[in-house]
């Protein structure tokens, strides 16, 4: 094997396995001794430190790890301090969905649509800066009136609401059908 490819061979193991790896078990991988892979990954470790790269190989006891440089960890801590992008489940795009197509909207509404409580759902779509409280509505307990915002615009690729996907007639009487059978399927129960 040619010997950029035995580095990266080296490099992809110690990358993978994220902890460290015998001196043994690499050059068994590889196919080639012990001493000549020791000698490979010294060059590496070598190269590494003179590119001033964010990562190094560390060896450990007979075995090599490779892992960030310690000048490095503010920036991972940095990065690992940022919220993540967040998932949303079927049941948060399905309320979701329903906020966007039906706003303003009152929790009861949206409730009513789906069949089922949607506290958690509304919640997190708030917490995800997705929804928003539009203000109130004027009837009794005075209930909140929810919207979606502007990330959700950005999240959805969309400049307006007009720009979301217009449904089919035919499609939503579908939709009826398919929930007034499965009212009355648990009815029947």
């Amino acid at each position: 094997m040619e010997i950029k490819k035995t580095e990266a061979a080296i490099e992809a193991i110690l990358f993978t396995m994220g902890e460290s790896v015998e001196l043994s078990r690499i050059a068994e991988t590889i196919g080639m001794d012990a001493g000549t892979t020791e000698k490979i990954i010294h060059n590496m470790m070598d190269r590494y430190q003179e590119e001033d790269r964010g990562i190094q190989i560390i060896e450990l006891e007979n075995a090599y790890q490779m892992c960030t440089k310690k000048e490095y960890h503010e920036y991972l801590i940095r990065i690992a301090m940022q919220p993540k992008k967040p998932a949303l489940t079927d049941v948060m795009l399905e309320t979701l969905s329903i906020i966007a197509y039906k706003q303003p909207v009152i929790k009861a509404e949206i409730e009513k649509i789906r069949g089922v409580k949607c506290d958690h759902a509304i919640n997190k779509l708030v917490e995800y800066n997705l929804v928003k409280e539009l203000g109130r509505l004027d009837a009794p307990g005075r209930p909140i009136l929810l919207g979606t915002t502007e990330e959700f615009l950005r999240c959805f690729g969309v400049q307006g609401l007009e720009e979301l996907p217009v449904l089919d007639p035919v499609q939503i009487e579908d939709f009826k059908a398919e929930a007034e059978e499965e009212i009355q399927l648990r009815l029947d129960i």
